[in-house]
């Protein structure tokens, strides 16, 4: 369980494609990476993933196929940064909402519009996770919780503040970019107990 809360900006230090190109190898270079433990969960890009072995400044996960074909991970190049975060303890404040790191679907960043104060990050989500969003609810876009400012047919607009823009790799993205959508998990346990 996560909440969201972008601890630090991980920087995609190897890749290896293992079988064919069914499963993958990411080392990430973290300053957190010696507070981590073998075994840990931790998200990235919003991505619940174990880890499975530490080295220095440097923690390695191994990423599936399913994962590979439902996230943007396979967008991921050497070098690239990544958002990060650390699984949620007991004793934690919940600065932004429940997350799991369970991979809705991808969206795709269609107009990003700058001012001084925010930056308005417009993204289209198929319909599905659209149903899952309502105004002023919460949402995790490459595992940032953000609210929803607005719902239109197909998209959804985000305010993003200056230190979130500065503090997670949503500063890096560009129109035509792909993020991870997982919508607010309440939403979907009212659903399914409606449709019970």
């Amino acid at each position: 369980m996560f909440t969201g809360i972008i601890e630090d900006l991980g920087n995609i230090s190897k890749i290896s494609v293992k079988k064919n190109g069914e499963f993958s190898v990411f080392d990430v270079e973290s300053k957190l990476a010696n507070e981590m433990n073998l075994g840990d969960s931790i998200a990235l890009n919003g991505v619940c993933l174990t880890i499975v072995d530490l080295a220095n400044n440097i923690f390695t996960v191994n990423v599936i196929k399913e994962t590979l074909d439902k996230t943007n991970f396979k967008d991921l190049l050497l070098g690239g940064k990544i958002n990060l975060e650390r699984a949620l303890s007991v004793s934690s404040r919940l600065n932004g909402h429940f997350v799991q790191g369970h991979i809705e679907s991808i969206g795709k960043i269609i107009d990003i519009q700058s001012n001084d104060n925010q930056v308005n990050l417009v993204v289209s989500l198929d319909e599905k996770s659209l149903k899952h969003c309502i105004y002023k609810g919460s949402i995790a876009i490459d595992g940032i919780s953000l609210t929803i400012a607005e719902i239109n047919e197909s998209n959804i607009r985000l305010a993003i503040i200056p230190f979130t823009w500065g503090h997670t790799n949503l500063s890096n993205k560009v129109i035509g970019d792909y993020v991870n959508i997982e919508t607010d998990m309440l939403s979907k346990y009212v659903e399914k107990i409606i449709n019970y």
